[in-house]
């Protein structure tokens, strides 16, 4: 059962901690509840020992295929005395590819250890009668703590003592404004966090006033560590590009179980040697599995997580930008997310009237209150020329100094006296000298202000008749509070002596009315546009805040996220809904005010069971089990707690809202990429099946057309062949079209379905009807190659040198072919005419490169031996290039009749 502190008295918590508030804890009893509750810190999460990361990269469907076939390969390959060099190809690559993948996570990793905070934090504390400063570690339950303003909260405290004190919480409870706290007991038992005034929460920051509690809570027993618990609890999803890779394993891998059972047989009922068949096997699923698929995928990812930390965003799994470019909802926390998590001045009342701070006029009533907005004000300008204080005081000397008002106005007019602000009078005031005058300055509540004025200014006259005009003044202010705006109302009167001590005791009293100021956590300019763009791209977003609804709304509506008040709703609505009413519902809703974290993951989870992929931004501890449960959590970097970052997937080093949207456009345009690195590999391993298919089946009718005795020698492709086209020459093109840029309209279509496997009708008609096209051509080539040879090569006889010559013709067709049909890959609808060939210089390079490898082996002689390549006859050249450059032929015919992309849904 949780312990209600907030409802106990002072003299019980004593009695239960064994302390005492006057002189503290004694270093016996000190070292007991070390002993008992630990050290006041958060239990990090155990990194994952590389080793298990390293194995985790074999845990894909197509690499396990892979390694079988090495497997079985290097067995059948010892067997027959022909070595293992198609077995050391494959597991080089499967290799490879993990290395890359352990190599990114750990670069990630070290990324957010130099993000994190180097200061340790410290407490004054009281022990054995005395004041002293300990680590915030070392903290335990019952010490007396003594807080002044600037102290950082390290762990959970119940108040005994407080002189106008006030704490940010907003990392906690995601209201922007601080907290008033109190001394007195709490009576009920389910109080909300943020209505605990009697209780101090590890991680907030005090930003006025002083004052001494007692340590009830630390580590993880805390509201912060009960959080960060709740994340061990909490699975991640799988990714959408894992879920549709892992499919595509397992469909490629049970299609190339079923085409070598296919061909085995049909093999054997041609009477054709057992293991020769079973090679031919091997063979025909090292061509139906594209080997550099997967290592060009996390290549193309991790070229993908290089530019996203240009653009500010750490991504710690390499999935996660991709994720980003499928997400259909985006979850966002209000408070310094979309929200510049500062108080800011939008509108004054003055003169009469209401307008927002950049119209208001220049006046002598204006000037007054501008000086009582700077005067009447604890914050401190510091040496850096920031402002430091509370944030509603910070946010009035901020908006003088916008105004162009001097900071020798401090100098001019130095303060004499004050009367504190206290959460009874709900007032403040300054006496402050000025050229031998005083002058009484007074900001507060406007109903506890207008009690103690008896005049008001009006365009610079003094008039009496405040009784009539405060309706008025009552009007503007409800104006101002409709728009979630926070009013403050100020007054003055001028004396000719320094109040004594018996006349400020009666100082707030007889003044003169002179304006209103409301403020407000202002949304982020950045943020309204990237909500527009959200909206153009398909993508909801939906805020999810600690804050007061009406704050909530005001600030939504402004940035476009919701248009009428019925599509928000606060936690005490969403406990009276049923989780089956929520995943009904969830689309009507598009904010949610005053929520636990516990509702943000009800939230997060109604959406995903509607089968959305959702992104959580946020920066509080109260984000982060949201931030877990999504399927791409986005941490804020500057001023994000350390459990949000440890539960995000990318973090947003610039800590705006805007980056996200930019991580989404760079995540789509990864995922397009994939895609064109897909069909460009599977089409051209189609082509090696095609072929290698037809070869098979057509091998005796081949056989007699051209001369052969022996059937059984028939083979188009070698399995040295296949591996060295899949692993060597479509893979430098093929990482070379992550480079591609984004498609102009990318940001205005719809997110790729959750649902949507990577084989739709179009990529699949392309991926078929391109594959069978590059068999076919790469067929016609061995058939010209065996019916134009008429001579033996020294060593080899006619029928020897026909098959070679011809597997000669093939292998170069099918390698060279592949590289001029990556261009068609580039754009599925224009032609390669108007999609300008040479804006992706890297893959000019790639294809060259490849291109020269291939020359090359035709080439070295000790090469061509490996390869089992003879000189080839030039008489057979022109037929090369015309079968080369037949792709781009065929299929631009295609797309000038649109039948390239005809299947489309």
């Amino acid at each position: 059962m949780e312990k209600q502190w907030f409802n106990k008295n002072i003299a019980e918590i004593e009695n239960e901690l064994e302390t005492n508030i006057k002189v503290g804890l004694d270093a016996s009893k000190v070292q007991k509840s070390a002993l008992k509750y630990g050290a006041n810190e958060l239990q990090e999460k155990k990194k994952e020992p590389l080793i298990k990361k390293f194995m985790a990269q074999f845990k894909d469907f197509s690499i396990i295929v892979l390694i079988i076939a090495a497997i079985v390969s290097g067995a059948v390959g010892i067997a027959e005395g022909e070595g293992i060099t198609d077995t050391i190809i494959i597991l080089i690559v499967v290799l490879l590819n993990a290395l890359i993948g352990v190599i990114q996570e750990s670069k990630a990793e070290k990324s957010l250890e130099a993000l994190k905070k180097l200061s340790a934090h410290s407490a004054k504390v009281i022990r054995e009668g005395k004041e002293q400063i300990i680590p915030a570690r070392e903290l335990v339950p019952g010490d007396i703590v003594i807080l002044e303003t600037g102290d950082y909260v390290s762990a959970d405290l119940r108040l005994i003592e407080s002189a106008n004190l006030k704490s940010q919480e907003a990392s906690l409870t995601g209201e922007s404004v601080p907290v008033e706290k109190e001394t007195g007991e709490i009576e009920g038992t389910e109080i909300a966090i943020g209505d605990r005034k009697n209780m101090l929460f590890s991680s907030s920051l005090i930003t006025y006033g002083r004052g001494k509690a007692i340590v009830v809570e630390t580590g993880m027993k805390t509201e912060v560590g009960k959080i960060a618990g709740m994340l061990n609890d909490t699975e991640k999803q799988e990714t959408p590009l894992q879920r549709r890779l892992n499919s595509l394993g397992k469909t490629l891998g049970i299609a190339a179980l079923a085409i070598c059972g296919i061909i085995f047989v049909i093999g054997l009922l041609q009477g054709k040697d057992v293991i020769d068949m079973f090679m031919t096997a091997v063979s025909l699923a090292v061509a139906v599995i594209p080997e550099g698929l997967v290592a060009v995928s996390t290549i193309v990812l991790a070229i993908g997580v290089q530019k996203m930390v240009k653009k500010n965003a750490i991504v710690k799994k390499l999935p996660a930008v991709e994720t980003l470019g499928s997400s259909t909802v985006i979850c966002s926390d209000k408070t310094g997310t979309l929200t510049q998590n500062k108080m800011t001045v939008e509108k004054i009342f003055c003169n009469d009237v209401t307008v927002d701070i950049e119209k208001a006029e220049t006046s002598e009533d204006f000037r007054k209150l501008v000086y009582n907005c700077m005067l009447c004000n604890d914050s401190r300008l510091l040496e850096t020329g920031e402002l430091a204080g509370d944030p509603t005081e910070t946010a009035l000397v901020d908006m003088a100094f916008k105004l162009d008002f001097e900071k020798s106005i401090y100098r001019e007019n130095p303060r004499v006296d004050e009367v504190p602000f206290d959460s009874e009078r709900k007032l403040m005031t300054t006496v402050n000298e000025n050229n031998g005058k005083y002058i009484v300055y007074t900001k507060g509540g406007v109903d506890e202000l207008l009690r103690i004025c008896n005049s008001y200014l009006y365009k610079g006259e003094l008039r009496t008749n405040l009784n009539e005009y405060a309706n008025w003044i009552r009007e503007n202010n409800e104006s101002m509070a409709k728009e979630a705006l926070r009013v403050l109302a100020f007054a003055y009167k001028e004396m000719d002596h320094i109040p004594t001590k018996e006349e400020m005791k009666t100082i707030e009293s007889e003044l003169t009315f002179v304006g209103m100021v409301g403020m407000i956590d202002p949304p982020r300019e950045e943020a309204k546009k990237a909500v527009e763009k959200c909206k153009k791209a398909g993508i909801k977003t939906v805020m999810i805040t600690g804050d007061h609804k009406i704050t909530a709304v005001a600030i939504a509506k402004k940035l476009g996220i919701l248009e009428n008040e019925e599509e928000a709703l606060t936690g005490l609505e969403l406990d009276k809904i049923s989780d089956e009413q929520l995943t009904k519902n969830i689309r009507k809703y598009s904010v949610y005010a005053r929520v636990s974290p516990e509702h943000k993951v009800r939230i997060v989870k109604a959406w995903q069971a509607n089968g959305e992929v959702v992104a959580m931004t946020g920066d509080g501890v109260n984000d982060s089990p949201a931030l877990k449960t999504s399927d791409i959590g986005c941490a804020m970097g500057k001023v994000g707690t350390e459990v949000a970052k440890e539960a995000a997937d990318v973090i947003l080093t610039d800590d705006n809202f805007a980056t996200i949207v930019s991580a989404v456009e760079e995540g789509r345009r990864i995922y397009d990429n994939i895609l064109k690195v897909i069909q460009f590999l599977i089409s051209c391993n189609v082509g090696e099946v095609v072929v290698l298919l037809l070869a098979t089946l057509f091998a005796p009718a081949i056989a007699g057309w051209f001369g052969i005795s022996d059937v059984t020698m028939l083979q188009v492709l070698l399995p040295i062949h296949i591996l060295w086209i899949n692993l060597v020459t479509d893979t430098f093109p093929a990482l070379a079209l992550a480079f591609d840029s984004a498609n102009k309209d990318i940001m205005n279509r719809k997110p790729v379905k959750k649902n949507e496997g990577i084989f739709t009708k179009g990529r699949t008609f392309r991926i078929v009807y391109q594959g069978i096209m590059i068999g076919l051509l790469t067929l016609a080539a061995f058939l010209i190659g065996l019916g134009t040879t008429n001579t033996a090569i020294d060593g080899l006889t006619l029928e020897e040198t026909k098959i070679e010559v011809g597997q000669t013709m093939a292998f170069t067709v099918l390698a060279l072919s592949e590289l001029v049909h990556v261009f068609n890959i580039r754009d599925n609808k224009n032609s390669i005419f108007k999609t300008k060939i040479f804006n992706n210089k890297i893959l000019i390079m790639a294809v060259l490169v490849s291109a020269l490898l291939m020359g090359v082996i035709l080439v070295v002689p000790a090469l061509r031996t490996v390869f089992s390549i003879p000189i080839l006859p030039a008489g057979n050249m022109i037929e090369i290039i015309a079968l080369v450059f037949a792709p781009i032929v065929i299929v631009e015919i295609l797309k000038l009749f649109k039948i390239n992309t005809a299947k489309e849904e």
